[in-house]
């Protein structure tokens, strides 16, 4: 497998950032729906007679055409059966069109060539909202010339959604709204506060938690006119130092200023001593990185410029000395342990 080794410049001082960027409007969101339904029209590469709910679906469909049909006598193979998804977009109205993603539930090949037969599609309630239809694309194929598709049972039908039933939204007449901090956090939501109260020279906004600014709407604007401005104001921003491994593909992701306190570990046939100085030490045999990181290979040692002991330092010096992805990914997760890391981490 191979591992790959990551690293975002994300800095924690404040950053100007617009309000719409790091926040959300209660209320304001997509819903997901789904259906079942079957795909025809595919060449002998559709469900096979062990995938019962298909044949009985098929049995069903003909029923409902005045057509009597045992399942135990259908043997067609041109035929799937797939569960149908999509996201509702926020004020969807009657007619809009959106794409819809067909997956094989079955033991089908594949789904090329084939068409959706009209699904409803339903929300958490139960009621139906949209319907779907039409040519199902798979995308192509990974390499040209004679190679295997991308992923044959599951393709995507373009425009093939219609919204049949809207969700009753009354924002315009609204005196109040709320507004959700994508990451919690009570210093950038007491600044999503001052910001708009500054820009407003009143007090129109209150931070109710780490998450959560509830909005009042100024007499001599609407909502729609009041949530556009406030989407648009500018303000001091703090993102959170975190750190992010994915386990599985062996990825890294830190900011280069994550700071580290002085610490000594051990990983296998790997030590290490981690030591800031005012001075960077250079002695017999070391590996010099930069000016600010001094590998002492012949005592285990990391010497690092005091202010300069960060976690990207940190795994230039593992990968110098030869660790893997893996290791280095350890080696994080024992130092969170310790407390030499105050970042949040985060696997994946």
């Amino acid at each position: 497998m191979k591992y790959i080794l990551l690293f975002l410049f994300l800095f924690s001082s404040l950053n100007a950032t617009k309000i719409s960027d790091i926040s959300s409007i209660i209320g304001v969101r997509e819903n997901q729906i789904i259906g079942y339904s079957l795909v025809v029209g595919l060449k002998k590469t559709g469900d096979g007679t062990t995938s019962k709910f298909t044949l009985q679906s098929i049995s069903n469909m003909l029923k409902a055409m005045d057509i009597d049909m045992k399942p135990i006598d259908i043997k067609s193979k041109n035929v799937a059966a797939v569960v149908v998804t999509a996201r509702m977009k926020p004020f969807s109205r009657q007619g809009d069109k959106f794409n819809v993603i067909v997956s094989s539930i079955g033991d089908a090949k594949s789904l090329e060539g084939g068409t959706l037969l009209m699904t409803p599609l339903k929300g958490v309630d139960g009621k139906i909202y949209a319907l779907a239809q039409g040519s199902v694309s798979i995308g192509g194929r990974n390499v040209r010339g004679a190679g295997s598709e991308s992923h044959p049972t599951s393709g995507v039908v373009y425009n093939g959604g219609i919204i049949e039933r809207e969700i009753n939204s009354n924002l315009y007449n609204q005196h109040y709204a709320t507004l959700s901090l994508k990451e919690s956090d009570f210093k950038n939501a007491v600044s999503v506060q001052n910001a708009i109260n500054k820009f407003y020279a009143t007090q129109v906004a209150v931070a109710t938690d780490s998450r959560s600014i509830k909005l009042k709407c100024p007499k001599n604007r609407s909502m729609i006119e009041f949530l556009a401005e406030v989407q648009n104001i500018d303000m001091d921003y703090t993102p959170k130092d975190k750190i992010i491994i994915n386990e599985r593909t062996g990825t890294i992701v830190a900011g280069v200023d994550i700071e580290l306190k002085p610490i000594i570990l051990t990983h296998g046939d790997i030590t290490i001593k981690i030591i800031p100085q005012k001075s960077v030490s250079d002695p017999a045999g070391a590996m010099k990185v930069d000016n600010n990181l001094v590998i002492g290979l012949n005592e285990d040692a990391v010497y690092t410029k005091k202010g300069t002991t960060t976690v990207a330092n940190l795994v230039r010096s593992l990968d110098k000395l030869g660790a893997t992805p893996k290791d280095i990914i350890s080696i994080l997760e024992a130092m969170k342990s310790a407390g030499s890391i105050s970042a949040d981490l985060e696997v994946i």
